[in-house]
């Protein structure tokens, strides 16, 4: 589990691509100075597994799922990254529940510079659009957001300094794709609402 607080601006080494699947190869020094096979790291939003780790520099194996559900089929040599290392026990929460669970991608429509921050809206998936609340929580990219505004077919969020300065999202141009996340505590409840199926306790 994660929580949406990136904690290192990650660079792109390698990607390797088969039919169906990837090798990604990733620098991050901090979140590299403790991985070991089989760490889950969260990159822009999407848990994947190490299965190597070289001289800082981390190896995931992207399968066909992932691949078709997020934007790491289109990640380059060079592309900056967002990365966060899985939720430790004691660690304090300072986002929300992340799953790294990608529901959809979704594009930026437009930035608005504030004084120090920016707006910054993103088209809304139709399927996704019922989890979404004002004032809710939604991972863009693996960062942990407030939904400031939210219509039929987009949301937009207000970016502080920090984040504009620490993650992908201060960077990204209208028109580029990003990973989104709902709140998983919404899908939950909306689960327990539906009326039981035949068989089910």
């Amino acid at each position: 589990m994660f929580t949406g607080i990136v904690e290192e601006l990650g660079e792109v080494v390698a990607v390797e691509h088969g039919r169906e699947s990837a090798v990604v190869r990733v620098r991050g020094p901090l979140v590299g100075s403790d991985a070991e096979h089989g760490a889950s790291i969260a990159v822009n939003g999407v848990c994947l597994t190490v299965v190597e780790h070289d001289a800082g520099v981390l190896g995931f194996d992207v399968m066909a799922e992932t691949l078709s559900r997020s934007s790491l089929g289109a990640l380059q040599a060079g592309d900056r990254i967002n990365l966060e290392r899985a939720m430790a026990a004691t660690d304090r929460f300072g986002g929300h529940i992340v799953q790294g669970h990608v529901d959809g991608t979704a594009h930026i429509l437009r930035r608005t510079p504030g004084d120090r921050w920016e707006v910054v809206r993103f088209t809304l998936p139709p399927e996704l659009r019922r989890y979404v609340v004002e004032k809710g929580s939604i991972t863009v990219d693996g960062v942990s957001l407030t939904v400031s505004a939210v219509d039929s077919d987009s949301f937009q969020v207000s970016l502080i300094p920090t984040t504009l300065a620490l993650t992908t999202l201060g960077h990204k141009s209208v028109g580029e794709v990003v990973n989104l996340e709902v709140d998983v505590i919404a899908k939950y409840v909306e689960r327990l609402l539906q009326p039981a199926s035949a068989g089910e306790q």
